[in-house]
Order: structure tokens, then C-alpha cells, then sequence
């Protein structure tokens, strides 16, 4: 019995050992050099990968994927208002594509970019078809950057594939991660408090976005530091932003600067109602709208203009509550919607 002992605590002294050095391990694959940094949590070891590709070997391909992550982070040089080349001026404002896929693209639920290529082609509610990763890169062009569409082959739109396929090169065939879209959001049974809204907007974001909401302009002149969150240089209003929800969503999971996923610092209420407090305010105007979403009922409850497939009125479509619309289409057509 003696000996049964010895080896049963042999037995369990290697197996604490085991554990340990696992967690050792995994310390050092997350980055944790010392006590004082901090392990970065992600939803997918993915996001572990390198994704600058700015130390590649010149080559035709990697100078293409250089490209693409240039004009992610820095739109406005090279297809906004800040490109010399007039006949290469397609968006209509100053933001660029990271100001929403924030880290070029790389960041867990701010819309990352890695993976997307592989999702498409995909069907899309708001134009009622399936459509191409490059009709959905213009979607963003005509809405988010309030411009218009960049050629298909052109050089601009071959080089944002190609650093969007560079990002997927790890990713499963279907494209899919933890971590892409947005955190959820527990939708408050109210309808936004815009006089909150403006408080909270006040109390978190006026230190980056300024107390007229219109951002910090870079250093060098071009795009923004902080971009503009409504304006004349911000998306318009058939953007996907503009709805109370969509913004909500992203809003708790980034904001303000230096808010994780994992670690939120507007509660849902907060997140809710400074979403609807930003987009209550002036914006462009983007013209044919009444044409998104050929199927009426495919449209997200918070989409802030007509026609509706339902009796709500566009104020409750764009403040709330939301629970009633939700509960109409889920009686009427039996879908059950969360957004």
C-alpha cells in the first residue's frame, strides 16, 4: 500500500507540473513578457497572427497587399478628398475604412476584415441579391465614405482584396472566426433618452470627437485622427451606422478609446442612448433609399427611414422601442429579429 501511495503522489506532483507549464505556455503565446503587461484576450487565436504586412519582401503580389492596407488606413490619400488625381476621387468625405474596421481591420468585433473575402459571394438583404465582395466594398463607398463606386479592376479596389485575402490567408474555407460583426447589446424596453445620449456623449467621447462631434483632423492635414461623427465628413444616412442598434453594438464593444470587447465601459443603456444621441444629428443625404431592401421584411428594425413592412412610424424605427417592432414581425411573418 505504501508503494501505491508513493506512486499515486508521484503521479500527481507530474500532473501539477503538467498544468503549470501549460499555463506557462500559454502566457508566452499570448504575449506576456512580465507582471506588469497585460495578456491580450481574444475570441479566436487568430487574432494572434501578424497581420502588418508592411515587413513582406517587395514582389509584385506583397507590394499589391501593401497597397490595399495603405488605402484601408488611409482612404482619403488615395480615393477622397485628399487625392491629387481628381479622376481618382471616389469617396465623399474624409473617413477612412479603419475608422469602423478599426486596426486595419484586424480588431475582434469591430467588423474585422479578416476572413471576409472568404464569405463571399453573399446574399444581401439590402439589395435583395447575392453580390461580390467588390459590390459590397462600393456599398461602403456610396454609404459609410458617402462617395461612389470604385472601378471593379481598378488598381485601388485589387489592392484592398488582395490585402483582404492576404488578412484570411490563416482562416477556415468558410471564412468564419469568433469575433467578426459586433458584441450583442441587451436593448433597453424603452425608447432612447436622447437627454442622456448627450450626457453620456459629453462624460466619453468629446475628449477624441470634440464637443461638436467633428473629430480631430491628423497631423499632416489628411483624413482624421478621431473621425467626425456627424457632419458633412461623416457616413451618410443609408449607412449601415445610422442604425440606433448597429451603432450600439459597436459603440460598447470600442468605445471609448481603449475599450475591449471583453471589457466594456459604457454600460447597454449608455451605449444605446448615445448612439441614438449621434445619429439624431445632421448627416449627408444619401438619395434612393426608398430602394433598399426590395423585401420590406428583411429590413433590420432600426433602419431609420421607409418604407416599412409594418404600421410603425420612422421615429419609432429610429429611437425605439424596439421590442414592439420585434414582437410585430415575429407574429405577423414569424421571424424573429435582433436588430
Amino acid at each position: 500500500m505504501q508503494e501505491v501511495r508513493l506512486l499515486c503522489r508521484q503521479i500527481g506532483v507530474c500532473a501539477g507540473c503538467m498544468v503549470v507549464l501549460g499555463l506557462l505556455a500559454m502566457v508566452f503565446v499570448l504575449g506576456m513578457g512580465g507582471p506588469e503587461e497585460k495578456v491580450r484576450v481574444v475570441p479566436d487565436s487568430l487574432y494572434l497572427m501578424e497581420y502588418n504586412p508592411q515587413g513582406l519582401p517587395a514582389s509584385p503580389a506583397n507590394d499589391l497587399v501593401k497597397l490595399g492596407y495603405d488605402i484601408i488606413r488611409n482612404t482619403s490619400r488615395y480615393l477622397g478628398p485628399d487625392q491629387e488625381d481628381s479622376t481618382k476621387i471616389y469617396a465623399g468625405n474624409r473617413l477612412a475604412c479603419a475608422s469602423c474596421h478599426l486596426d486595419a481591420g484586424t480588431r475582434p468585433f469591430a467588423v474585422p476584415l479578416i476572413g471576409v473575402v472568404k464569405r463571399f459571394p453573399q446574399y444581401r438583404g439590402r439589395e435583395g441579391k447575392i453580390g461580390t465582395i467588390e459590390e459590397r466594398v462600393n456599398g461602403c463607398m456610396e454609404r459609410s465614405m458617402n462617395g461612389q463606386p470604385i472601378p471593379a479592376e481598378g488598381r485601388e479596389m485589387r489592392a484592398m482584396i488582395a490585402y483582404m485575402e492576404w488578412l484570411g490567408r490563416y482562416t477556415p474555407e468558410d471564412g468564419k472566426i469568433e469575433g467578426r460583426g459586433f458584441v450583442e447589446l441587451g436593448i433597453p424596453e424603452r425608447a432612447v433618452d436622447l437627454e442622456h445620449g448627450n450626457s453620456v456623449f459629453r462624460t466619453h467621447c468629446t475628449s477624441c470627437h470634440g464637443d461638436d462631434g467633428q473629430g480631430q483632423r491628423s497631423p499632416d492635414g489628411i483624413g482624421y485622427t478621431y473621425p467626425p461623427l456627424w457632419g458633412k465628413d461623416s457616413y451618410n444616412n443609408g449607412a449601415g451606422m445610422t442604425r440606433v442598434l448597429t451603432a450600439a453594438q459597436f459603440i460598447k464593444g470600442n468605445m471609448p478609446l481603449g475599450t475591449t470587447y471583453d471589457q466594456p465601459v459604457l454600460t447597454d443603456a449608455e451605449a444605446f442612448d448615445v448612439a441614438g444621441f449621434i445619429n439624431q444629428r445632421q448627416r449627408p443625404d444619401k438619395s434612393n433609399r426608398e430602394a433598399d431592401f426590395p423585401d420590406l421584411v428583411k429590413k433590420p428594425v432600426s433602419t431609420p427611414y421607409g418604407p416599412y413592412a409594418d404600421p410603425f412610424t420612422a421615429a419609432q424605427h429610429q429611437l425605439g422601442p424596439f421590442q414592439p417592432i420585434m414582437e410585430y414581425y415575429n407574429k405577423e411573418f414569424n421571424l424573429i429579429k435582433s436588430k
